[in-house]
């Protein structure tokens, strides 16, 4: 522990290589050191230092993970090499021969390998100058790819700075992907913000890595691993020699590869991880097989498309045939009506299904599923099981299309389309099936933590009379709960304790838990901490909202007209007279902060400072930094190679300012418009 009489730039040193060591024994060696809570402390003392300092922000602070402002587009990046695809087997037949043509290449040569699960997420190309990661570029048309760096700063498995002994330049090869965990949470909270849900992991992984706004990269929690180092030679002249080394710089290594001597130790490699594959916390579809002596790998060279001494052995996907039982509409917390295949019972990837989500009823009539069908299913990124093919050829006599509701099967109330959407909505903020679930989606763990509160027992509850609203939850009497079927006094006492140890929950936690359209655990938190309390939230404008971070137009609207709703009003004050008063706190928006109030888009390059260390800054000084220019734009900052913005500013005359500018303003000079 470093001394507190440190200075603070000594003090902030010590704390990015600390932050640094904590990152990489929690999210790469599994083995934390420190509580979560301890974790933040020190985050949280780093980035009041570089506040109250902004010359302490360093290029590989930890603080810079959370992403800077939108960008405009991305821009080009050769790949020199180019980053080759991989040829496929589907069989040991093919896995031998493949090998055999190596033999049959390099006569006398008996080679071994490297097997490695194949993680399936997005190619990246990482290049670290001096130790320090510099540019982060995706696998493109694998000669040309979109440079990344500001989104791949954000992947919290992805060192800033190497450790000792690494190369003065490093350029590395990789892939990033969506943890199966955090994919299910995001949908969590996407579900929870009536949001669209992510289909599969690698396809969320995809969308995200191109994101304009790296904040909202920084949010998905992507992981990533990285596999070769180019051009980098091993005094043991292997693969696997590479692979030590990258994790003795202190990049993750996915830990399962083997080396394996021949062709039936790549085969019981194979097998194992062919059922295994469903233990792990990411996406696999197969197995990377590489030989492992690289100067054999130099004379084996490579085709125009792939290198021909490796080779993905591709897992078939685990579809099974099932047939349609029925067919159930789900009514969600928002209101929601998702059409779920009601399946007889299958095994498949390494769990047994009995519903399967039909997504939506376009996705629904597109596929055309009928009762009695009988149908493939696959679990999607091995999570969620979805039909994917009707058996057609199979299908019974008389099966009719599916018919959309009129009314909504739970209450019978009219239902319909919002503009803009696909989904199909009750429009009865009193259905029971949308009041079930927003007392779930309440009590839940990451909202107000309410234990012994699962579906079961809200039904039962709501069966009993005991439950017709939100607030009635802390008017709950204790000798009519323990009478319940399947309760008892200790029950009903552990209900009542955990209910009033919610009454005061943090503001974020109740944001969250109140069901805001669009305002997920997130945005919660950065609303908490911008307005302090319930009634300035209600209270504020949509200018103060929209100066949030991570609050867009779309979740301005949605919580001014939350708040707005007679009916929101009435249930935020049952639940305040039932004692739910999460405490205030100060905004964490010092309005005294000398750019407070303003805000500014940056555009272009900009020779003396990066676009990210430019915004760090700007936000350490109180200002807003947009990605997209609005008449409420205080100035644009616009470097080499502006694009569009500058037109926009143009057009509705606000001031575009260049570098020196910009430079001035970071230094207290005058010169920026009022």
């Amino acid at each position: 522990m470093q001394p507190s009489s440190a200075s603070p730039a000594a003090r902030a040193a010590w704390l990015r290589a600390a932050i640094a060591r904590h990152d990489r024994l929690y999210h790469v060696e599994g083995h934390p050191e420190i509580s979560d809570r301890e974790y933040d402390a020190l985050l949280a003392e780093l980035a009041a230092l570089e506040a109250a300092d902004p010359a302490l922000v360093a290029p590989d602070s930890p603080t810079q993970r959370v992403g800077g402002a939108a960008v405009e587009g991305f821009a080009p990046v050769v790949h020199e090499p180019p980053m080759q695809s991989l040829d496929n087997t589907y069989s040991r037949e093919e896995l031998a021969a493949w090998i055999e043509r190596l033999r049959r290449l390099v006569p006398g040569a008996e080679p071994a390998f490297v097997a490695e699960l194949k993680v399936d997420g997005v190619s990246i190309s990482l290049l670290y100058e001096d130790g320090l990661l510099v540019r982060g570029a995706t696998r493109g048309n694998g000669t040309v790819g979109d440079e990344v760096t500001a989104n791949l700063r954000t992947v919290r498995t992805l060192p800033l700075r190497l450790g000792r002994g690494a190369p003065p330049r490093l350029l590395v090869r990789g892939e990033v992907f969506l943890p199966r965990s955090v994919f299910r949470r995001l949908n969590r909270e996407r579900e929870a913000a009536g949001e669209p849900l992510f289909v599969n992991p690698r396809n969320a992984t995809a969308g995200s890595i191109r994101l304009l706004d790296s904040r909202e990269v920084a949010a998905r929690r992507l992981a990533a691993v990285t596999y070769q180092a180019v051009a980098v030679e091993s005094t043991a002249g292997s693969h696997a020699a590479n692979l030590a080394q990258l994790a003795a710089w202190g990049l993750p290594v996915e830990p399962h590869w083997r080396r394996c001597r021949d062709l039936a130790e790549v085969e019981a490699f194979v097998e194992e991880w062919r059922i295994r594959r469903h233990e792990l916390d990411f996406e696999t579809d197969g197995v990377v097989v590489k030989v492992d002596d690289l100067a054999l790998r130099e004379r084996l060279g490579s085709t125009a498309k792939a290198p021909r001494w490796a080779v993905a052995f591709k897992y078939e996907p685990e579809r099974v045939e099932t047939q349609v039982l029925g067919i159930s509409v789900q009514v969600g917390r928002t209101g929601v009506l998702t059409p779920v295949a009601e399946l007889a019972p299958v095994f498949v990837g390494g769990s047994t299904v009995r519903r399967a989500t039909l997504h939506n009823y376009e996705d629904l009539a597109r596929k055309d599923v009928r009762v009695g069908d009988t149908v493939f299913v696959e679990k999607g990124g091995d999570v969620i099981p979805k039909v994917v093919e009707v058996r057609l050829d199979l299908r019974p006599e008389g099966a009719e299309p599916f018919r959309l509701p009129e009314r909504c099967p739970e209450c019978g109330g009219p239902v319909g389309r919002r503009e803009g959407e696909v989904a199909l909505r009750c429009g009865n903020p009193d259905c029971p099936a949308v009041l079930q679930e927003s007392i779930r989606h309440f009590a839940s763990r990451n909202a107000m933590d309410v234990e012994g509160l699962g579906d079961e027992r809200i039904a039962q509850l709501r069966s009993a009379g005991l439950l017709p609203d939100l607030a009635a939850l802390y008017a709950l009497d204790r000798e009519r709960l323990a009478a319940l079927p399947g309760w008892g006094e200790r029950s009903a006492d552990n209900l009542l304790a955990s209910l009033a140890e919610s009454r005061t929950r943090p503001l974020d936690r109740f944001l969250f838990a109140l069901g805001i359209r669009f305002v997920g655990e997130r945005v919660a938190r950065h609303l908490a901490e911008a307005f302090g309390s319930l009634e300035a939230l209600a209270a504020a404008g949509e200018e103060e909202l929209l100066a949030v971070p991570e609050v867009g137009e779309k979740v301005a609207a949605a919580v001014r007209e939350f708040f707005a709703e007679p009916r929101q009003q009435e249930r935020l004050r049952h639940l305040a007279e039932a004692g739910v008063r999460p405490p205030a706190r100060e905004p964490r928006r010092p309005r005294e902060l000398p750019l407070a109030g303003r805000t500014f888009v940056l555009t272009g390059r900009f020779a003396a400072l990066g676009r990210e260390q430019a915004t760090a800054r700007l936000e350490a000084l109180g200002a807003r930094v947009a990605g997209s220019v609005s008449r409420k734009t205080t100035a644009l900052f616009a470097g080499e190679e502006g694009g569009s913005k500058r037109q926009r500013a143009e057009e509705l005359g606000v001031p575009v300012l260049g570098e020196e500018e910009l430079l001035a303003l970071l230094s207290g000079l005058p010169g920026l418009p009022g």
